[in-house]
This record gives C-alpha cells, sequence and structure tokens, in this order.
C-alpha cells in the first residue's frame, strides 16, 4: 500500500475524522461498489497514518520518576508494560 501524500501530512485529530467520515458512508450502504473501494483504501491509509501518529506520540510521553522524598528525580521513557 503507497501512501498517499495528503494523508500523510493529516494530523491525527484530521486523520481520525477523515475515517469516521468513511466509516459511516460505508455503513449507511450508499455507496457504489466501486466508491466502497475506493473508500475502504483510503481508509487503511487513515487507520495506519493514525496508528503511525499514535506510536509516535507514545515514544514521546516521558514518565517523571520521583525521589524518596517526594521531589521529582528526573525523567525516564515511557514503559507501556
Amino acid at each position: 500500500m503507497s501512501e498517499d501524500p495528503a494523508i500523510a501530512e493529516l494530523s491525527f485529530e484530521a486523520a481520525l475524522k477523515r475515517l469516521e467520515a468513511i466509516v459511516h458512508r460505508l455503513e449507511s450502504g450508499e455507496a457504489s461498489l466501486e466508491e466502497s473501494i475506493t473508500l475502504y483504501a483510503e481508509g487503511d491509509c487513515l487507520r495506519g497514518q493514525c496508528e503511525a501518529r499514535l506510536q509516535a506520540a507514545q515514544a514521546r510521553i516521558e514518565k517523571i520518576s520521583v525521589r524518596p522524598d517526594g521531589a521529582a528525580g528526573g525523567v525516564q521513557p515511557f514503559d507501556v508494560g
């Protein structure tokens, strides 16, 4: 699947909003078969974009460590587990 440059530039919020509109259109049953296939492909690209944005955000999250006296002791990478 090649990524559409227009989709790659969308913010997470804009990509999610467009993805929700596509899902609504597909669920309504009003799209023709050809339109449904096109929308599905776009939706798949948008899903990938949203996932990539979430992974990038998660990688930037840092956990503040606290010293025994309760003061902030620095930051550590976020641990998912």
